[in-house]
């Protein structure tokens, strides 16, 4: 193998490694944006005496959305992260294409915005 191929192998394996750092960034953002509303809320209720197990719960649901979008992305991150370095550790390194991660968080977010959206019209029609 020639120092080109070891160059570019290399810059592969730091690619990946940028990848996997940007979702790491993007799914702790969802973890914490899902923790930090229920949390939010939850207080501001308590702070003007709402109480109850059914009040906030859209709110909850939309939280906990959140959180598991984070996790669920952050395991196939890490997974495709691990894929990708074993590909490139073999001797022929073969292009495969995978699911794109990206485009199913971005389905996930908007499922996750249209409840939003439904919770808050809910919310708006109850007296």
């Amino acid at each position: 193998m020639s120092l080109a191929d070891h160059l570019a192998r290399q810059r592969n394996r730091d690619a990946a490694e940028r990848t996997l750092m940007a979702w790491i960034r993007t799914c702790l953002s969802l973890i914490s944006f899902g923790f930090g509303l229920d949390k939010i809320v939850t207080a501001i209720r308590s702070g003007i005496g709402v109480a109850g197990n059914l009040n906030g719960w859209g709110v909850r649901l939309i939280s906990l959305a959140f959180v598991l979008t984070g996790v669920v992305a952050m395991l196939a991150a890490t997974l495709q992260h691990r894929r990708s370095l074993k590909r490139l550790l073999r001797e022929e390194f073969t292009y495969r294409e995978e699911p794109s991660i990206a485009n199913a968080t971005a389905l996930m977010l908007t499922l996750i915005g249209l409840a939003a959206a439904v919770v808050l019209l809910l919310g708006a029609s109850s007296p």
